[in-house]
């Protein structure tokens, strides 16, 4: 028990596990991890687990993992039109190399996050200069995601970034901008209507030309078609008036003189004058007289 609490050995254990404390460190899951030997990297990329090192000698420097998000403050953009927009971004990005990260960036994050949000604002700037606010408008979102993320995952491959996914939250107008930004689009679409509208009623004059010939040439093979039917009529009836003709010549004349006595008698106030002894008159002066040619 004397020896135990003899101050030289208590201090001599307190040295012993100081220095097995500073020999010993951590990586978790959610940390990448680099050893440096006198300023020069020696290891990187450790696995999860308990590592050892050089105390005083050896440096040990943990970045983390795990996806970062950096929202990008929103910026006025020119379009190809020469005309203003704001937009609004942000970048998901993670470390793929530890010791470019931290050659380029001494392994400090806001570094990172500055030169990330100048790689986005110098791609949006690119992708929205090649268009006009209406394809900005219009177009889908995601070729332009992936033309900027494109152009963002190539400079900061060289810092030891890898770039997840870029987003662009909101596209506004200024306030100075939006007024005649809408007035152009208005004007826009009401010559595409009227375009529409002069197509429209141009098909409409087709339509009923040709409804109308159409209707003609329907009359004409009916006009024709009835012509026809009344002609082969006719000449049944004729035909049908010849045979009843030959068969009673007299009966055929009586009948010929009623129908027209029927169609002078009919005027009612007019006045006809005949001679009384006249082939007209044939069958009114009696039978005898009738039948006597």
């Amino acid at each position: 028990m004397n020896k135990l609490a003899n101050p030289l050995v208590m201090i001599g254990a307190a040295l012993v596990l100081l220095l097995g404390s500073t020999m010993i460190f951590t990586v978790s899951e959610r940390e990448r991890a680099i050893k440096l030997f006198l300023g020069e990297i020696t290891e990187a990329d450790y696995q999860p687990g308990l590592h050892f090192k050089l105390p005083l000698l050896e440096q040990v420097y943990k970045f983390d993992r795990r996806i970062l998000t950096l929202d990008v403050q929103p910026e006025r953009v020119l379009t190809n039109e020469k005309k203003n927009v704001m937009v609004d971004s942000f970048v998901k990005w993670k470390i793929s190399d530890s010791e470019a990260f931290y050659t380029r960036l001494g392994g400090i994050e806001s570094r990172a996050n500055s030169r990330l949000t100048q790689f986005v604002r110098e791609g949006v700037k690119d992708a929205f200069g090649r268009r006009t606010i209406q394809e900005v408008v219009a177009s889908a979102r995601s070729t332009l995601r992936e033309e900027i993320q494109a152009s963002v995952n190539l400079q900061a491959s060289s810092l030891g970034i890898d770039i997840i996914d870029v987003r662009i939250k909101k596209v506004e107008l200024p306030d100075d901008v939006r007024e005649s930004v809408y007035q152009r689009m208005e004007k826009d679409r009401a010559q595409i209507a009227r375009g529409i509208r002069s197509e429209g009623e141009e098909q409409a004059k087709i339509i009923r030309a040709t409804a109308d010939r159409a209707r003609e040439e329907l009359l004409a093979r009916a006009y024709a078609t009835a012509e026809q039917t009344r002609g082969v009529g006719d000449a049944e009836s004729t035909r049908i008036y010849a045979e009843a003709y030959t068969q009673d010549p007299e009966f055929y004349s009586l009948y010929r003189s009623l129908s027209a006595y029927r169609s002078a008698f009919s005027g009612g106030g007019d006045v006809l004058l005949l001679d009384p002894s006249s082939e007209f008159f044939r069958y009114f002066n009696g039978p005898s007289q009738g039948t006597n040619p």
